[in-house]
């Protein structure tokens, strides 16, 4: 029950999965751009206390 969260009268475990493509499944996020998006992801999900 470690993973899960819990209010007064709830208890709950989220979870997302996320794919983002593009048409024709073009490599878009590559190199630097593709290191910026990632960080930046991780930096949001921990300022939302989410676990990745």
């Amino acid at each position: 029950m470690e993973s899960y969260k819990s209010g007064s009268h709830t208890v709950w475990d989220c979870k997302y999965h996320l794919v983002w493509t593009t048409k024709y499944r073009y490599q878009v996020l590559t190199g630097d751009v593709g290191l910026r998006c990632r960080e930046l992801l991780r930096e949001i999900a921990r300022s939302k206390e989410m676990v990745i």
